[in-house]
């Protein structure tokens, strides 16, 4: 069975030597090789439309048709992209769903909370005259992708939620524009202090494994680290204050001062009283 990455890179060698019938009738019989499901995953690795695979199928196949070894247009030919007509689109796209953007800002893969059909509508009442499909590719082209949701509920939804995150991404970027401190805490994966199991392997005498206790349960001698860390948004740097305490607001708090005190006060001096 190939990799998706081996048939992709295939893909990639034969398409641009290929003409479009060639191509359909070509990304068709990669499709037919692979059985069912095979017209989705082509799609996927090609970013060709499953109709136009299917379109290929229906077509026949004559190595002696000279209309079918010729050019099929002219150099230049066929319709433009919907976004060389309307080259502010992307930019237009990129300011509706920035503001609603899940994860890590620097993160280089980002993905959306809005549905491709609502900004599609959002850019209908901006007057772009543009389809799902196209604000799909236009999403892939920004660096945006779709992806399933991973724990990521928090209780009951607030009706001003979306309201009340669009008012802190605005006041933290003014925060920035002015050289001010904006900081993201959380605390991270408490570790058990001790000799325990670590997930992986590491190179040791043969037949010789270091030895670990058989039980995970906390040492109430040595107890568990808890680190807890801190994110410079502007300058993108960060800082890790561990402790053996209990996850508490006081640990928190006392992180926040320890950052100011090792890197923030050095940072952004006390010109400014922040609050």
């Amino acid at each position: 069975m190939e990799t998706d990455e081996v048939i992709k890179t295939r893909i990639n060698t034969i398409l641009p030597i290929l003409n479009e019938r060639q191509a359909r009738i070509y990304l068709s019989a990669e499709a037919a090789s692979i059985g069912w499901g095979g017209k989705s995953l082509i799609a996927k690795l090609s970013s060709v439309t499953r109709r136009t695979i299917a379109k290929g199928g229906m077509e026949s196949f004559d190595a002696e048709d000279s209309v079918f070894m010729a050019r099929i247009r002219k150099v230049g030919g066929g319709r433009k992209k919907v976004i060389e007509h309307q080259p502010q689109m992307l930019e237009a796209i990129q300011g509706l769903v920035s503001p609603h953007t899940m994860g890590n800002p620097m993160n280089p893969l980002m993905w959306t909370s809005k549905s491709i059909r609502k900004i599609l509508a959002e850019l209908t009442e901006l007057k772009y005259k543009v389809s799902h499909e196209v604000v799909r590719q236009c999403l892939i082209e920004l660096g945006y992708s779709l992806q399933a949701n991973k724990k990521t509920y928090e209780g009951a939804k607030n009706e001003d939620r979306d309201q009340q995150f669009e008012y802190i991404n605005s006041t933290a970027i003014s925060f920035m524009n002015e050289n001010c401190p904006v900081i993201s805490v959380d605390c991270k994966k408490k570790e058990l202090i001790g000799n325990y199991k670590n997930n992986g392997q590491e190179w040791e005498v043969k037949k010789q494994p270091i030895a670990v206790k058989v039980y995970d349960f906390i040492d109430k001698e040595l107890g568990k680290a808890v680190p807890y860390g801190i994110y410079d948004m502007a300058k993108n740097e960060g800082f890790v204050n561990v402790g053996i305490s209990s996850d508490t607001a006081e640990f928190a708090v006392h992180s926040i001062r320890t950052w100011w005190l090792e890197m923030g006060k050095q940072q952004y001096g006390m010109r400014k009283k922040y609050t």
